[in-house]
């Protein structure tokens, strides 16, 4: 979200730290540092590199001392020991490896000097001593209990522990050098140190090096790079690091996996890239530095708006992950090396390790390991430490219109009425920063939006809902008796003299909430009551943009590294898990205004996040361009996102920035129907771009497009329903589908929609009128085209499809799949909750298909005492005891058995008893079945009907 219309006083401070917008104009790399221009970055890299030279000789100076072992009550505790020469002169390095019931390691390495608080701060620094130690409070909200029950042996060279729900996992800690290797049946998985590029910068006191008097010789030069040990400049500011170096580094590497995925949030490829150069890779490590990156370019490492580090390696029949606990600033290298157990095969047959390199500004070495073996292994037990996805209100899955900004509430109405007169279906509204009185957030401009009751009457006469902007930044103005409170109450994060910060945002002068503290939360969430809240209804939701934090006037257009927040922890400590904070404080503040008797699921877009922020609500990828390259890139980077474990996500429909083509335009339509979160969004300098006003033969593709995503809303919210409750997510790609095909694993252009068997595959290309898509290599290779009922068959090989413009997306169904939909077009979703469903069964070849639908009121916490209905639907062949004949039965059945009959249940049951599937389409079946005009369907508490 970005703004020209400032006073003008703001208006030219800006223009001397930006330039005017212009479509075609990229992001500034001079604003974000690279690796070089990051100290500890660049001191690990440079680590790497010395340890990679040494060779054999190379001893890393970490051991793990034997006599401080313990194995109890499964844990295993000791002490690292990082030698600095002698044998006296060492830091010690408390070891905690947990081992979980879910089969998850968890291993953390702190400071006993920093722990014990046993520091000197320099500048007199009100910061707090420790490594911080705090993410998790955030991040992880389960699956911490520790399994007891594990057994441990230690010898002279190296403890074992074994480990993992059927005892096959195996946890190989050498202890000199220190290094630990991860084993699955016997067969190592993942390494740890196992390069020797374990690195953590101890606390050491500033030596002040004086010059030599005439005559004198000069002091021996340092034998490290000390220039950025104890202040570090960029951007015109300098940040005075007063605990000195404290970065963390390890090498975790993969032996046998090719390829990796993960680390949101990039604009690259799905399978991430080598990042030490050569051909095809990068030069730059993925940086994971939450920022406010605008006209962002496309495959590069560079750092966006979220971060989640979580990584999965991936090979046939095989998925390992780790969870890099930290919310400092991170980078990650990654490097590639085949093998081979012939050296005259040239390669052929050999196989591919991943090394990664993972350092961290500041905090503890806090790393969860997953030994899989499949990726919904992985994923749920990272959504169990983290939190599954929010089931979203139904409400949440339509068609959002936004743009900065619709002027008034009279424009907001007009445009309503012509998404009507068009009979183009949506859900909601938005409102950019514009709607408020001078930029003062809890205020609405009384001359533009003189009656935002009234303008939302309108739009719930339909059932749709407004979305409105709330960003963290605080105008500094007088007579504001939001910003009043948060200086009186001492509710905003200060700098480093611990006084309020300052900075510049889109008000002009402005002050943050700090949102980790307790009192901010709570007054936070007073000011969206709706009696301090005028103009707002419960169909109002909200937007928190811009919470990186977004600083124009700091570093890297963020905050000092060296401000302070609650409790005195560094922003550096906090600085990619500060967004979640503050969402959940809208969050919060949404279920604080509602009855509590009757709590409504809160919906909040975010575009700051971390692991842990798909509890909370949606999230998008920030401020794309309306080109080709960031269409097409947005499929890669929803893929990435739903394997983190974050599902509700999607991309500007048609790119924020900029004027799309009509083609562009339509073609985006037709992608963005498929995402899950699905918003057209656009710059306050474009043209007015409501799908409605593109005209023929334009609009009416991108009606059906619309038509298409409100017909398959069952499906949509079965699939949400799965993600909140396993963690599996509702995009995905062909490698965790099809985990044996090695020829899917980097596809990143088409994918699945949950478990519906969707096979989804946009044109991405300028001009193209036709895709190919990849068919898996499968027994079960058959393949429907959704729209026409066309089969496809084969196994590991390209269809050609045709895909004019003036038709639909190409999709295809998975035999074996029975999907749910509604078939009646209608405004909003609101008004399709009472219509009948489809069901689209495509029969494999076995004549043979299932599926789900889940229901509930789609719009409270009442599914949570039994008030839903989630049923499963077989189709299968069977032989008559009469008859040798084979004939088909549908059967649908209880997915839950134990659902509970709480008086919450009985009132869902009763109001939704006279819905009914009235139609059933049948694609695939058998040839004598033709003519067939009945099928048998049994029904619990219903019996059998033809």
């Amino acid at each position: 979200m970005l703004s020209f219309s400032f006073k003008a006083l703001f208006a030219l401070f800006f223009c001397l730290i930006t330039t005017v917008f212009d479509p075609v104009a990229a992001v500034k790399h001079e604003n974000f540092k690279t690796c070089e221009q990051s100290g500890f970055c660049k001191r690990n890299r440079a680590y790497a590199d010395k340890a990679a030279a040494s060779g054999s000789s190379w001893v890393p100076p970490y051991y793990l001392d034997p006599s401080s072992i313990s194995v109890k009550d499964g844990q295993l505790k000791g002490v690292v020991l990082k030698s600095l020469g002698s044998e006296t002169d060492i830091v010690r390095l408390p070891l905690t490896i947990h081992f979980l019931e879910s089969g998850v390691a968890r291993v953390t390495l702190d400071e006993e000097k920093r722990q014990k608080g046993e520091i000197e701060l320099r500048h007199g620094s009100p910061a707090r001593k420790e490594r911080y130690n705090g993410v998790q409070d955030w991040a992880i909200v389960g699956g911490l209990t520790i399994d007891k029950k594990v057994s441990g042996n230690t010898e002279e060279k190296e403890t074992i522990v074994t480990y993992g729900p059927n005892k096959n996992f195996k946890a190989i800690v050498k202890h000199a050098p220190f290094s630990i290797d991860f084993l699955r049946n016997d067969e190592t998985q993942i390494k740890f140190n196992a390069k020797g590029w374990l690195s953590m910068e101890h606390w050491r006191p500033k030596v002040d090096r004086e010059e030599p008097k005439e005559g004198e010789p000069a002091p021996p030069e340092p034998t490290e790079d000390e220039s950025t040990w104890w202040e570090e400049s960029f951007g015109g500011n300098t940040d005075t690091k007063p605990k000195g170096p404290e970065s963390i580094g390890l090498d975790i590497t993969f032996p046998g996996y090719e390829h990796v995925y993960g680390v949101p949030e990039h604009a690259g490829s799905l399978s991430l890239k080598e990042t030490r150069g050569g051909s095809g890779a990068y030069d730059q490590p993925y940086r994971l530095y939450n920022s406010d990156v605008f006209e962002y370019e496309m495959d590069t490492p560079m750092t966006l708006y979220g971060a989640i580090p979580l990584m999965q390696a991936h090979r046939k029949d095989s998925t390992v992950g780790v969870f890099w606990l930290n919310a400092a600033e991170t980078w990650i290298d990654i490097i590639k090396s085949k093998t081979s157990s012939n050296p005259l095969s040239l390669g052929i047959g050999g196989t591919t390790d991943t090394q990664t390199h993972w350092f961290s500004e500041s905090g503890l070495l806090d790393v969860f390991v997953f030994l899989g073996p499949t990726p919904k292994d992985i994923i749920q037990a990272y959504n169990e430490l983290t939190g599954y996805s929010q089931l979203p209100q139904h409400f949440a899955l339509g068609y959002h219109q936004c743009r900065w900004n619709y002027v008034t509430d009279e424009d907001v109405k007009d445009v309503d009425r012509k998404f009507d007169k068009h009979k183009v279906p949506y859900d909601v509204i938005w409102l950019d920063i514009e709607y408020t009185e001078g930029k003062k957030y809890f205020t609405w401009d009384k001359d533009n939006f003189p009656n935002p009751i009234d303008m939302q009457k309108q739009l719930d006469s339909h059932g749709r809902k407004l979305v409105i902007i709330v960003d963290p930044h605080i105008k500094n103005e007088g007579n504001y008796p939001v910003v009043d409170t948060l200086k009186s109450q001492n509710l905003g994060i200060n700098n480093k003299e611990n006084n309020i910060f300052e900075g510049w945002c889109w008000p002009g002068s402005s002050y943050w909430i700090d949102a980790f503290n307790p009192s901010a939360l709570k007054w936070w969430k007073s000011l969206f009551a709706y009696a301090n809240f005028p103009g707002t209804t419960p169909t109002t939701f909200l937007w928190n943009d811009m919470n990186e934090p977004s600083v124009f006037n700091g570093p890297e257009t963020t905050m000092p590294k060296d401000n302070l927040h609650f409790g005195n922890w560094e922003h550096r400590d906090v600085h990619n898990v500060n967004g979640l904070t503050f969402v959940n404080a809208t969050y919060e503040a949404l279920l604080a205004r509602d009855d509590p008797k009757h709590p409504r699921r809160p919906f909040v877009l975010t575009r700051s996040f971390y692991a842990g922020s798909q509890r909370m609500g949606a999230m998008w990828t920030g401020d794309n361009l309306a080109s080709w390259d960031h269409l097409e890139a947005s499929i890669p980077m929803l893929l990435t996102q739903n394997i983190a474990g974050f599902s509700f996500s999607g991309a500007d429909v048609g790119g924020f920035f900029g004027n799309p083509s009509k083609e562009l335009l339509t073609r985006w339509y037709q992608a963005g129907a498929f995402y899950p979160f699905f918003r057209g969004h656009a710059h306050i300098d474009s043209r007015r771009r409501e799908p409605y006003l593109a005209g023929s033969p334009y609009v009416e593709p991108i009606t059906q497009a619309l038509r298409l995503r409100y017909s398959l809303l069952p499906a949509w919210y079965t699939a949400f329903h799965t993600a909140s409750t396993t963690g599996e997510p509702v995009m995905r790609p062909m490698w965790y589908v099809h985990p044996s095909d090695e020829a899917g694993f980097a596809l990143d252009d088409q994918f699945y929609v949950g478990d519906t068997g969707l096979l989804v595959k946009p044109v991405l290309k300028e001009g193209a009128e036709s895709v190919d898509i990849y068919l898996p290599s499968s027994t079960e290779a058959l393949y429907y085209d959704y729209f026409t009922y066309e089969q496809y068959t084969g196994s590991g090989k390209t269809v050609h499809l045709d895909a004019p413009l003036t038709g639909s997306t190409p999709v295809l169904i998975r035999g074996g799949h029975i999907l749910p939909r509604k078939e009646r077009p209608r405004r909003s979703s609101a008004l399709m909750k009472w219509d009948p469903y489809t069901l689209v069964i495509a029969l494999d070849n076995s004549n043979n298909a299932q599926g789900e639908l889940y229901i509930d009121d789609g719009e409270s916490f009442e599914f949570q005492k039994g008030a839903y209905i989630h049923r499963r639907f077989r189709m299968f062949s069977s032989s008559t005891s009469s008859s040798s004949s084979s004939s088909l039965q549908l059967v649908s059945e209880n997915f839950d058995i134990e659902q509970g009959s709480s008086k919450e249940a009985k009132a869902f049951l009763k109001s939704v008893k006279d819905m009914r599937v009235e139609k059933i389409v049948m694609i695939g079946a058998p040839k004598e079945w033709e003519g067939t005009e009945e099928v048998l369907v049994r029904e619990d508490g219903v019996g059998e009907r033809r």
